[in-house]
């Protein structure tokens, strides 16, 4: 028996990753998935790779229309979620001095604006006693160089777990936040590999993480086995913020 068996669960931006890692392993577990990316040829891809137990839903997370379709769908289909994974985001360099409002905008609309609406717009369907996981960052307790907004927007993402905790402890959902370190995903290709190998050294073992390490986070967490754990923000990184 799946440790998610007759749960409904939606992730975002899950067409490759940590998030499409974290839909095929609740699948695995017995999840019906809902799942989002902004590319029909990439969602498509990851529907089929799930293989089964999904629905893909083409849309972009910061855009709120695209997320009543996601919901109305969501409703019609199964009628109600018990778990949501707000996985989407973005994250690029730009040192004091250099930010462009672009680069404000384009971070915190994504990353700070889209998570709030992901969240709230789901509220209505939700299951009393669900789970909420948001999608942090180490960046957030860190001082990487040149990833301040980045940082910043992640940030907000751990103060929204704590505020709505409070807000909906009626409904007993609970909200958590999953703060990864550097995890091998196409996210970090833009960086470019002297990114990756910095990355790597600051890791205790050696090697950044795996997107299954991450999917098994997600499960813990969307699962009755953290049933006592809320408003955690969960590092997820090798050991990276404690040394």
């Amino acid at each position: 028996m799946g440790k998610l068996n007759g749960k409904v669960a939606v992730i975002t931006a899950a067409t490759s990753g940590m998030a499409l890692a974290t839909a095929k392993l609740f699948v695995e577990e017995g999840a019906y998935v809902f799942i989002t990316g902004r590319r029909k040829d990439k969602l498509d891809e990851a529907v089929k790779a799930i293989g089964k137990n999904v629905t893909g839903v083409q849309g972009d997370a910061s855009n709120l229309a695209d997320l009543d379709r996601l919901y109305d769908t969501v409703k019609k289909e199964k009628g109600h979620i018990d778990i949501l994974f707000a996985s989407a985001g973005r994250g690029e360099f730009g040192a004091i001095g250099q930010i462009t409002e672009q680069h404000f905008d384009e971070t915190f609309d994504l990353n700070v604006r889209g998570t709030l609406f992901t969240v709230q717009k789901a509220l209505p369907l939700f299951n009393d006693n669900g789970s909420i996981i948001l999608n942090g960052s180490i960046a957030g307790v860190k001082g990487f160089p040149a990833f301040g907004v980045y940082a910043a927007s992640k940030a907000a993402v751990r103060s929204f777990a704590r505020t709505w905790l409070n807000e909906l402890k009626d409904r007993r959902i609970r909200v958590n936040v999953i703060s990864p370190g550097p995890i091998d995903t196409p996210i970090l290709d833009p960086l470019g590999p002297d990114a990756k190998e910095q990355f790597t050294a600051l890791v205790p073992r050696g090697e950044i993480g795996r997107p299954e390490e991450i999917a098994t986070t997600a499960l813990f967490l969307g699962s009755s086995d953290s049933s006592f754990i809320n408003g955690v923000d969960l590092y997820v990184d090798g050991g990276l913020v404690s040394i």
